[in-house]
Formats: C-alpha cells, sequence, structure tokens
C-alpha cells in the first residue's frame, strides 16, 4: 500500500477531498485535546487552487494533507495543517508531506523564513531535520493576519494571556541566511554587484 500513494502539490481537481481533510484534522485535535486553527472549505480549496498545498492519495483516496501560506509581505512562510488520516499513519508519509511542502516553500519564495508551529513531537522532529530550530514568538512574523488564525484554537487563551510571547505550540523557524555556506560582508556583496553590472 505504500508505494501507491503519491505526494503532489495539489490543484482545483483536488477540492472534493477539502471536507475529508476538514474532517481528519479536527478529529485529530479532538483525539489528542489540543489546539488547531479553524480553517473554512474555502481556504483549503484557495491553497489547492493558488499550488499552495500537498496532497496524498492511494488511488483516490485521500491520505494526507498540508498547505504552505505567506506573511509579512512574503518574508515569512508557514507550512500548516500537516495531516494524514489514520489508515495510513505509521508508513512515513508524514516526512514525505512535509518534504514536499517545505520544497514548495523554498522554490517559491527562496529568501522567506519558513516556520511552524506546533504541539507534536513528531513535526518537531521533521522540522529540526529540515533545518528549523526553536524560537520565541517574537522570532515570528508580526502579521497580524496570521495571529487571527489562533483564534479558533482551544488554547488561544494562553496566548493573550502572555501578550502572545508564547502558547502550547512550539514554534520553529527556518532562516536561510543561515544555511548559507558562508556569510558575506555588505561591502562584498556590494562590490560584487558593481562587478556585475548590477547597479
Amino acid at each position: 500500500m505504500k508505494d501507491n500513494i503519491q505526494v503532489i502539490v495539489a490543484d482545483a481537481s483536488h477540492e472534493k477531498y477539502v471536507d475529508t481533510i476538514l474532517k481528519t484534522i479536527s478529529d485529530a485535535a479532538k483525539v489528542r485535546g489540543t489546539g488547531i486553527a479553524k480553517r473554512t472549505h474555502e481556504y483549503l480549496a484557495t491553497k489547492m487552487r493558488e499550488a499552495k498545498a500537498v496532497i496524498a492519495l492511494d488511488g483516490d483516496k485521500f491520505a494526507g494533507f498540508s498547505y504552505i501560506e505567506t506573511w509579512g509581505n512574503k518574508q515569512y512562510v508557514t507550512t500548516s495543517g500537516l495531516i494524514v488520516h489514520p489508515d495510513y499513519r505509521g508508513l512515513g508519509l508524514s516526512k514525505r508531506i512535509k518534504n514536499l511542502t517545505f520544497t514548495l516553500a523554498r522554490v517559491r519564495w527562496p529568501q522567506a523564513k519558513i516556520f511552524s508551529l506546533t504541539s507534536g513531537s513528531a513535526v518537531m522532529k521533521m522540522n529540526t531535520q529540515l533545518g528549523y530550530h526553536p524560537v520565541t514568538f517574537n522570532d515570528l512574523t508580526d502579521d497580524e493576519s496570521f495571529w487571527r488564525g489562533c483564534e479558533g484554537c482551544i488554547n488561544v487563551d494562553v496566548l493573550h494571556r502572555t501578550n502572545r510571547r508564547y502558547c502550547i505550540c512550539t514554534a520553529m523557524l527556518y532562516d536561510p541566511e543561515e544555511h548559507l555556506p558562508a556569510k558575506l560582508s555588505p561591502e562584498v556583496i556590494e562590490r560584487i554587484k558593481k562587478i556585475d553590472g548590477k547597479e
């Protein structure tokens, strides 16, 4: 069964799975007793149409999902909503989905910082393997649209009580600047631009 599962960038043809995805996410949050940002049918359908979602399918059966979104003038990207249907857990599928959402974010916005809020140890481990590290909430976007997404979470009172400094979730950040082979000083970058005629 594992070999037959496709992990692909979603498109409009996958909108028929949105209600199943939303129910799977909601059911998983109830089982774990954790919070989750509420998303609408139209929100996830739009992610699919905009090539900002990844779906896993076993033939025509839903197996897993995640999506990406930009914040703060595309300076930040989140990978969110990672879910694997209970019938497909334990097969390494979440890692395949996470890898594709991460790649999609890096290709579309190579200079953006990528972040994740999670309360799950498995996601923390995958994030760490990709180069994320734990940060404070102050290191994340200040885009109010992002933070409004937390309002549907059962733990939002913690976020409010701490003035958005922390919550139940762990904040993790991938900064592409930290993964360059070496840092170049601004003076050297300016010199290179002049040599290459880009000024």
